[in-house]
């Protein structure tokens, strides 16, 4: 049994199987891989902000997406 959590990518992939299995062009497993290089760059990044929060505006989780995330 592992104890690594899944991703919001790793879900997504999970749940849309057919995508996957009927994908001959790759299209969708390239996308996945994109995907998933991009959501590990935004959680090492979010990780590194945490660390330096006390030397920042500290801000809420809330907030924090947001101000990275939000539109």
């Amino acid at each position: 049994m592992s104890d690594k959590r899944k991703t919001a990518v790793e879900y997504l992939k999970n749940n849309l199987p057919s995508l996957f299995q009927d994908d001959q062009s790759g299209f969708y497993t390239t996308l996945f891989e994109r995907a998933k290089a991009l959501e590990q760059e935004q959680i090492e990044d979010a990780y590194g902000d945490g660390l330096n929060a006390h030397r920042t505006n500290f801000c809420n989780r809330n907030e924090y997406y947001e101000q990275t995330y939000g539109e």
